[in-house]
């Protein structure tokens, strides 16, 4: 990995750990769905704005259903599983779930996408379920129903994470499309998707924006402009030069970020549990994303 590679996957996983923060304060006010909907509006919108002011040809070379498709399992289900978890657990929690994606990635891959795999990838399927345990079995949290929920929503969108890496690469990595545009493709489809949903709460069971402070605000712009519009180009960037896997690493960088955001700016508490738990996932991880010899599943 170039440097260039290297300066975006730290940025992406700062950003991206920063997002769990803007989550913990906008979901709990104004709900799941409104937050998901704003984030995603401001960063269709900011990546709109990017992609007039640049002039750039507005070509998907025939991949602009497939970008719009892809929004929902990179966009639209993840961040609102995030948004759901973010009521209830804490961002680094959030933030340490979240770097089960590759391992996630290897059980789908296998399964799904003729993939091959190793024992040593095998093994790290297990340490990261085994880190998961205990996270939230010693962790500062006490472990109720909403909580398990939250736990569960958080490794369903580290699922389609990792499925939608792999639909990128087969639907529309690799043909000459400017990753802005991919990037502004995908948020629309997401918009679009949870724009119906929107409304509905908004004419129907209503949205409390009495909570709505100018906190939760900016937590919302930032999440869309900063968060989706500006890291998903980095992402698509990252996927286009070096490939899935490698762009996977970030997922070794978000529960530090993560974690040291919370800590800062939310007074979240730190434990044991985050360290033996981020140990285990990260073994995980290198286990994972190791080079080596593959064989078949």
């Amino acid at each position: 990995m170039d440097a260039a590679s290297l300066a975006r996957l730290l940025a992406l996983g700062a950003i991206w750990g920063g997002s769990f923060l803007f989550m913990r304060v906008a979901a709990p006010a104004i709900g799941a769905l409104p937050t998901t909907f704003g984030r995603v509006a401001f960063a269709a919108a900011g990546l709109g704005a990017l992609v007039l002011a640049l002039r750039l040809p507005f070509d998907f070379r025939g991949r602009l259903r497939a970008a719009l498709a892809l929004g929902l399992l990179n966009s639209a289900v993840p961040f609102m599983l995030f948004a759901h978890a973010a009521k209830v657990l804490p961002a680094g929690y959030s933030a340490i779930l979240n770097s089960t994606v590759p391992p996630m990635a290897v059980v789908i891959g296998a399964a799904f996408f003729g993939e091959r795999t190793t024992p040593a990838k095998v093994a790290g399927v297990l340490l990261g379920l085994a880190g998961v345990f205990v996270l939230t079995q010693r962790g500062p949290v006490e472990l109720t129903a909403p909580v398990v929920l939250g736990i569960a929503a958080c490794l369903g969108a580290a699922a389609c994470y990792a499925t939608a890496g792999f639909l990128a690469r087969r639907w529309v990595m690799h043909r000459g499309v400017d990753d802005r545009l991919l990037a502004l493709g995908s948020l629309l489809g997401a918009t679009v998707a949870l724009a119906p949903l929107f409304l509905w709460q908004w004419a129907g069971p209503g949205i409390d924006w009495g909570h709505a402070s100018p906190a939760v605000w900016l937590s919302i712009a930032s999440l869309g402009l900063v968060c989706s519009a500006l890291a998903f180009v980095l992402y698509f960037k990252l996927l286009a030069d070096v490939g899935p896997m490698k762009t996977m690493t970030v997922a070794f960088l978000l529960p530090v970020f993560g974690v040291f955001w919370g800590w800062l700016l939310l007074d979240e508490l730190l434990s044991l549990a985050h360290l033996k738990g981020g140990a285990l996932i990260a073994l995980s991880l290198w286990l994972v994303l190791r080079p080596g010899t593959a064989r078949p599943a």
